[in-house]
């Protein structure tokens, strides 16, 4: 592909958004024509007189989009959007698969994933998923116990918990 062409190419990134702003961030992009997806969970919070459920970013102050070279100054110009994500002096780019398989695991009734600021763990055994959502995926298990495993998505340097049975993920 020539330049020109490569610069239209869109693929997801990461966006890194003000504190407490990634669902205004979401609605501002996707009003403004472009895809983006701000994954959320569902969890129960208790205040003093009740408990109710809300849906919490997964990502604290990250939001994924579809986009091109060309389309990056009019998304840090939106309210809100601090920065592109970075990894190895580029904006780090997302493979499909990592986010179809968040959007899987998140569609399941009871999914819970945990995420974690990995910057100061270190790397340890690559593996590959045998079973379930992620079956054929792989990543570097970072700590293991009896049925969690956490596995690192290297492209934007974070790492998503995930409960695996045993006999579901072996050595690569």
């Amino acid at each position: 592909m020539k330049a020109a062409e490569l610069a239209n190419v869109k693929t997801w990134h990461v966006i890194y958004t003000k504190s407490k702003w990634e669902k205004k961030v979401d609605g501002l992009l996707t009003k403004n024509g472009f895809e983006s997806w701000c994954p959320v969970q569902k969890r129960e919070r208790q205040w003093s007189d009740r408990k109710k459920i809300i849906e919490e970013p997964l990502f604290r102050s990250y939001v994924f989009i579809k986009a091109s070279k060309e389309d990056y100054t009019k998304i840090l110009s939106t309210i809100g959007v601090v920065n592109f994500l970075y990894f190895l002096k580029k904006p780090a780019i997302i493979r499909d698969n990592e986010i179809e398989a968040i959007r899987k695991y998140l569609g399941q009734s009871n999914a819970s994933i945990e995420v974690v600021d990995m910057a100061n763990l270190p790397a340890n055994t690559k593996v590959s998923i045998n079973q379930g959502l992620f079956m054929g995926q792989k990543g570097e298990v970072i700590k293991t116990s009896k049925k969690t495993v956490y596995v690192r998505l290297e492209s934007i340097n974070m790492m998503m918990i995930v409960e695996f049975k045993v006999g579901e993920v072996s050595v690569s």
